[in-house]
């Protein structure tokens, strides 16, 4: 059945290390353990991301455990010049030893090493993001303490599985409209977070991919008279004839899409794009600002990414027929394709 909700709360693997239920659900009802799997340890993939966008300015924090290598990376994105910076620390066979917590909503997330202090904390209603990068860029050392409150609200967690293996899955959740409050600190420079009009936004994963895979995603946050509203986007990765992970969020409440499609230039990332809904319940403008690209092929590891950051118009319709317009919101659409 498409757009399959989950709401039993139950393992979220058989014992043969296969979904017991694809699907979409707005908390992670099923609970995800390390042990369950039954692929090789270097085909897990678990990962922390947060983005964090203010007022013409953005940062980005990744922890993540990819079996055979681990990329711990910190963005600064500067839309008023515009430029950005990305600093990655790679860990060759992590293969668990990061001890990523099972659940999003309990335990801490740590990276240390000599140039890199990095942890996403989870209190009671709220997230702490602290980082202290040293020679972050240019020899200069990057500093943010940052706060991320999380009242009571829905989230988007799709549970994927892949056709061509049983034991692949891709068990996610997004969690939009967190207020984002604290300070960055790189180069002189102080860029603050306003809770009354920023947001963070987590992108939490756990899984067992295939080798090749490409997908595209979206996210965004603002205030639509006086309230969040918030969107997730994305498709092309596993088998999602279950469910897609296509959402909005307003006042904390979820609304569920069908398929959306990101109508991309062929010949420019930089170019206007537009998005495209089956269901006529989302259509927007995006104009793009920065790229964030990154292309790396060295034999087994391939990967080619489009991170767009950029200004999106247009409107969505809740399952009730509000209308939402909004104009001109910070946010990103992503093209991505990796084999490793």
């Amino acid at each position: 059945m498409r757009n399959h909700e989950v709401t039993a709360k139950q393992k979220l693997l058989m014992k043969d290390g296969s979904l017991r239920e694809p699907g979409w659900s707005k908390q992670l009802v099923q609970k995800y353990s390390r042990k369950d799997i039954k692929a090789s340890p270097f085909r897990i993939k678990e990962w922390d991301y947060y983005l964090v966008l203010g007022n013409g300015f953005g940062v980005a924090f990744t922890i993540s455990d990819d079996g055979y290598i681990g990329l711990q990376s910190v963005s600064l994105l500067d839309f008023e010049t515009p430029s950005e910076h990305t600093e990655t620390i790679l860990n060759a066979f992590p293969m668990g030893k990061l001890r990523l917590p099972s659940d999003s909503s309990a335990g801490n997330t740590v990276y240390k090493d000599r140039r890199l202090d990095m942890r996403f904390e989870v209190g009671i209603g709220k997230r702490r993001i602290y980082c202290d990068f040293k020679k972050f860029k240019d020899g200069k050392d990057f500093f943010c303490d940052i706060t991320l409150e999380q009242p009571p609200m829905d989230t988007m967690v799709i549970a994927t599985p892949w056709k061509e293996d049983k034991k692949a899955f891709y068990y996610n959740q997004k969690i939009n409209c967190m207020r984002a409050s604290g300070k960055v600190y790189f180069d002189g420079k102080v860029y603050e977070f306003n809770p009354e009009t920023d947001f963070g936004t987590l992108d939490w994963g756990r899984g067992v991919w295939t080798y090749d895979n490409r997908w595209f995603w979206g996210n965004g946050n603002t205030i639509i008279d006086g309230k969040p509203f918030g969107f997730n986007l994305g498709y092309g990765f596993g088998d999602t004839r279950a469910a897609s992970e296509n959402m909005l969020f307003y006042d904390g409440v979820c609304h569920k899409l069908d398929d959306v499609t990101f109508n991309i230039p062929s010949d420019s990332y930089t170019k206007p794009w537009t998005f495209s809904s089956s269901d006529g319940r989302f259509e927007a403008d995006f104009a793009p600002i920065i790229d964030r690209c990154a292309k790396i092929d060295v034999k087994a590891i391939v990967t080619d990414q489009h991170q767009v950051f950029g200004r999106m118009t247009g409107k969505a319709i809740l399952d009730d027929g509000k209308v939402i317009e909004f104009k001109d919101i910070l946010c990103f659409a992503e093209d991505v394709h990796n084999k490793y």
